[in-house]
């Protein structure tokens, strides 16, 4: 675990400079804070800075094979690696060390890039194969660990965990992508396929890349996707154990370590879960950490206090403002590309409570993409039976009609706010999806945008990758094109982005038991009915965990954090929402005199903005870090 980079020379092996590797991964400290290391040869060069988890003496990287033919940097876990090694073992291999950094280098020796496929675990890496001359960067099945690259203008290849690390080389040029722009503006994070520096680019997640001296760089290839065109016909009893057992797998496997281990509670279903199978493995007390809020409304204490008790876990809580909008500059400087979501505030003091017992944390990311909990799913599960049952040529004018004239009212009762339903229901379902999920809609975009910008994206628009996500998904039913566009496109740009850095931020290794592929594959197999029932998403791990979990775990509301950004800027961030001679202001996208109506309106509470504002200040400080 830590942090990797590297170059590599892909027309003709000229010398690499190890300080420039070195560079490279001292902008990014945090990330492995036990030890780093660098390795050049005459056309490569690679860095690590090292966490350490497992074989805490002999892991150092990068890491060669005996004959120093194959050289690896590797940031993640491989949590079967044990089951691996047994394997290679019993074909005539033998290790030196007893971690999976060796792992990786035998099962490439043994099988080729046919390896991957055996992995079960969170991973990028770059393997450099001295007989090839090639070198093959990899990223896990579902994204949990990043890495960025760029070709640049001498013929090299750049990589690296974070995009600082690129920054820092000479030949990268530091120009900002304006579709990038776009894209942010309508999710709230810079996706995948895209990035906010021009040129540079993501490996996607389930995805390698063989680079070889001598010939011209080729398109990453995808060694694994999700598929729910096929459907479980066992009976529910069968898949509720099936998922109890595969749950219970992906977390033993989770807490194999050689430093202290410990889970995020919020006392919600999916970390309650994690606690609960975490206690039934362990022989010790489970350390449990809670952040607390000031905040009516926001306090999720009391039920995770609850679970703590039920299974006598080592329960530490730590109570913060909501306002703590003095971490913006930390944020910005650890995700580089602008980040909307302001949960990312309470993620990063939850990871700093849990860093100060544990070095490794698990997670509970994940589970709403895989069995449809989130609100979002119920939507557009109903809505697609409204489509259904009203033809397209009298639901469009209908509804497209009610939704241009109905006020939008965000401070009234839930079931006034209608606009945005009937704007939906005038929509194709992958549109009105598309449109559910993001942050900013269009016609505010296009309120913000300078005529010379609207002509520089040339009609790009953020929304169609997920249009065109869902309208491609191996899928049966609409439910699951919605949830095949959330694992390709909101849980790694969003949730494991935020996550990955935040964890990262303070050196601590965050672990996602609940996104193990194979808890992936069987959710997508599930039957519609097993994932929504009634009001309820993840209807089957519910019913599974009731052997674990109280009804009032389960079953309770869902809450999260809410960021109390609305009054941030109609209080102490009020001279900072669109600030005069900002990058914003001076970049020539955006039109002034709407930002300043914007925030205007906002702050004398004639209009609800604040989720906008605060968007555009992570934008605006984002810019002056990376472009000033």
């Amino acid at each position: 675990m830590g942090g990797i980079a590297g170059i590599f020379h892909i027309e003709t092996a000229k010398p690499v400079d190890p300080a420039r590797v070195r560079r490279m991964i001292d902008v990014m400290p945090y990330r492995g804070p036990d030890g780093s290391g660098v390795w050049t040869a005459p056309g490569v060069g690679l860095g690590h800075h090292r966490l350490s988890i497992i074989n805490l003496a002999a892991g150092a990287q990068p890491m060669a094979n005996s004959d120093e033919s194959l050289i690896v940097t590797y940031d993640g876990e491989v949590y079967n690696f044990a089951e691996i090694r047994g394997e290679l073992e019993a074909r005539g291999h033998v290790f030196r060390t007893h971690g999976d950094t060796e792992v990786i280098l035998h099962a490439y020796r043994q099988w080729g890039e046919e390896c991957i496929h055996r992995f079960n675990g969170m991973f990028a890496f770059a393997l450099y194969d001295k007989g090839t001359r090639s070198l093959w960067l990899a990223r896990d099945r579902l994204g949990v660990k990043p890495l960025y690259y760029a070709p640049l203008s001498d013929g090299s290849i750049i990589f690296g965990s974070e995009l600082k690390a690129l920054l820092v080389h000479p030949l990268l040029r530091r120009e900002p992508s304006l579709t990038a722009i776009e894209d942010y503006l309508a999710l709230g994070y810079v996706p995948d396929d895209a990035c906010i520096v021009a040129g540079v680019k993501k490996l996607g997640a389930g995805e390698h890349l063989r680079l070889v001296c001598g010939r011209e760089m080729p398109a990453p290839r995808r060694y694994w996707d999700v598929n729910f065109a096929d459907r479980s016909t066992a009976r529910p009893a069968a898949l509720a154990g099936e998922l109890t057992h595969l749950m219970q797998e992906a977390v033993r496997s989770r807490m194999v370590a050689d430093v202290p281990v410990g889970a995020f509670l919020s006392g919600g279903v999916d970390s309650s879960s994690v606690v609960a199978l975490m206690a039934e493995a362990s022989r010790q007390a489970v350390r449990t950490c809670t952040i607390g809020f000031d905040g009516p409304g926001l306090d999720e204490r009391v039920h995770a206090d609850h679970v703590a008790r039920r299974f006598a876990t080592d329960h530490r809580t730590r109570i913060v403002s909501p306002d703590d909008f003095g971490l913006i500059d930390t944020l910005v400087a650890h995700f580089d590309e602008p980040f909307a979501d302001a949960s990312a505030l309470r993620t990063y003091r939850l990871c700093q409570l849990a860093r100060e017992e544990v070095t490794v944390a698990l997670s509970s990311d994940g589970a709403d993409e895989i069995f449809a909990g989130d609100r979002r799913h119920l939507r557009q599960h109903r809505g697609e039976a409204m489509r259904r049952l009203i033809p397209a040529s009298v639901r469009t004018p209908v509804f497209g009609t009610l939704g241009r004239l109905y006020p939008r009212a965000d401070w009234a009762p839930r079931f006034l706010r209608a606009k945005s339903t009937f704007q939906e229901l005038g929509m194709s379902g992958a549109e009105a999806y598309a449109r559910s999920v993001g942050f900013t809609p269009p016609e505010m975009r296009h309120r913000l945008y300078s005529a010379d910008f609207a002509r520089a994206i040339s009609g790009h628009r953020a929304e169609d990758r997920i249009v065109t996500a869902m309208e491609s998904a191996p899928a049966r039913d609409p439910l699951d094109r919605a949830q095949y566009a959330d694992l390709k496109i909101w849980l790694p740009g969003d949730i494991l982005t935020r996550t990955d850095r935040m964890s990262m931020a303070v050196g601590l290794e965050a672990r996602e038991p609940l996104l193990d592929y194979r808890l992936v594959e069987f959710g997508a197999r599930l039957p519609v009915s097993q994932r929504l029932h009634g009001n309820s998403g993840k209807y089957l791990m519910k019913r599974a965990m009731e052997a674990y979990l109280p009804h009032d775990i389960l079953y309770r509301d869902k809450m999260g954090f809410v960021a109390p950004v609305s009054q941030w800027f109609r209080g102490p961030l009020a001279g900072e929402a669109v600030a005069s001679g900002s990058a914003l202001a001076t970049s020539g996208w955006f039109d002034g005199k709407a930002m300043a109506g914007i925030a205007d309106d906002h702050k004398a509470g004639r209009a609800e903005h604040g989720r906008l504002l605060w968007q555009l200040l992570m934008l605006d400080r984002s810019l002056t870090r990376l472009f000033a």
